[in-house]
């Protein structure tokens, strides 16, 4: 029987962690063993999904199964765009300066600012009286 190859990768973001892999095939999009479009309710998540494979032209040529854990759903979208960008880059290197430009090879490393002792959170402070 012959194998299957995959390419696997890992994108992250925030508190989200995407494993992707993806596997030549007809365009099948899979996230926790839902399609794509049930797992993502928000259309901006949706595009930010598919923006590498559409940039790249190979929005029906490639599989996608991804298992995301963590964080909030926007958050996993983006993660998921790291993943997808991170495995179509194994493909073929000759993405590489086309995903570099549109910023999909970037981790974006803002992360939440913790809260501090004596105040509310982060930044905010109690409430201060004059009287």
């Amino acid at each position: 029987m012959a194998e299957v190859v995959k390419y696997t990768a890992v994108g992250r973001r925030k508190e989200s962690v995407a494993r992707v892999e993806l596997m030549p095939g007809k365009g099948i999009f899979k996230v926790n063993k839902k399609p794509y479009e049930k797992y993502f309710l928000r259309e901006t998540d949706r595009i930010i999904v598919k923006q590498p494979l559409n940039i790249t032209n190979n929005i029906n040529k490639y599989d996608v199964v991804a298992n995301i854990k963590g964080g909030g759903l926007t958050g996993q979208a983006s993660a998921l765009r790291l993943g997808i960008s991170r495995a179509l880059l194994t493909i073929d290197p000759v993405f590489k300066d086309l995903l570099r430009k549109q910023g999909f090879l970037t981790r974006d490393s803002r992360a939440k600012e913790r809260k501090k002792y004596g105040q509310k959170g982060a930044r905010k402070r109690f409430q201060w009286t004059k009287r």
